[in-house]
């Protein structure tokens, strides 16, 4: 699979969840502990085609598509993330899932981060794959970019495969243009969760490509807030972080190849398998 083609042969069992008012699309893949699965910005779970048989072989993964994406159509709300998580700890209770595992890659892995903020006691482990967590972490000309997001560009979207993915799948595909208007005011919004971070009760592995949005340092930064790389680890892993947190910088990989990627499976799958210390 390239990062232009985001469609994927992996057929899972589609239903739906009303929560907070939202008609939420999710599909189960596999079997054992759940594992809710949360894509990135302008996709849907099928983003995760490639590394879905190898996550689904040792969970039962939940692929969800979030507010306005995928098979999710939009409600009368802003695009925010908080309300997002907010809904997947809802899905969490609709379904009656005991403390599943929370993955999520970029828009999604921001909604991850704040739902282990949030609803801790629902949640076992998590993974937040290309996600900073201060709007001034990203690249300047990054930044440029996002702010030129919305309605407009539409038309010029047609050949990308979040175009293409939304025609194919939303409820109403003729909502794309509101959606870029909605992702497009999301990204504008200044955010800082250092105090957050540092407080976090969920053990949470933070994941970014070498070449991702934000730089390696970024990451780094994170991870000591969550009282890692900040000693030596120890023969006994004693010096590992308090609350059991990790960092995987994954190399040759970049902010739109990072989730496909079987070096994202596998360290993903490393991570929420290891033994509780």
């Amino acid at each position: 699979m390239t990062a232009t083609d985001w469609t994927t042969d992996v057929e899972g069992a589609g239903q739906y969840a009303e929560v907070n008012g939202i008609n939420l699309y999710y599909e189960t893949h596999g079997s054992g502990q759940p594992l809710i699965l949360l894509h990135g910005g302008l996709g849907s779970g099928e983003m995760f085609g490639p590394v879905l048989p190898a996550l689904a072989a040792r969970h039962q993964v939940i692929a969800v598509d979030l507010q306005g994406h995928g098979r999710t159509a939009d409600i009368d709300r802003p695009l925010d993330l908080q309300f997002m998580a907010d809904d997947v700890a809802a899905l969490i209770d609709h379904l009656a899932l005991d403390r599943p595992h929370l993955v999520g890659y970029s828009l999604g892995g921001g909604v991850v981060l704040r739902a282990a903020i949030s609803h801790p006691t629902k949640i076992g482990r998590v993974v937040a794959a290309s996600a900073h967590i201060r709007s001034d972490a990203i690249y300047a000309e990054m930044r440029a970019q996002q702010g030129q997001v919305g309605a407009a560009a539409a038309e010029f979207m047609k050949d990308t495969p979040m175009y293409q993915l939304y025609q194919r799948v939303a409820p109403r595909p003729e909502d794309f243009p509101r959606l870029l208007d909605k992702i497009g005011a999301l990204m504008a919004q200044d955010f800082d969760l250092t105090e957050e971070m540092r407080g976090l009760q969920v053990p949470t592995m933070i994941v970014a490509a070498d070449a991702d949005m934000a730089p390696p340092s970024h990451y780094v930064e994170v991870f000591k807030l969550l009282d890692g790389g900040l000693r030596d680890g120890g023969w006994m892993n004693e010096g590992r972080p308090k609350g059991g947190h990790a960092l995987a910088i994954l190399p040759g990989l970049t902010h739109y190849s990072i989730f496909s990627s079987p070096l994202f499976a596998t360290t993903t799958l490393a991570f929420l398998d290891e033994p509780a210390n």
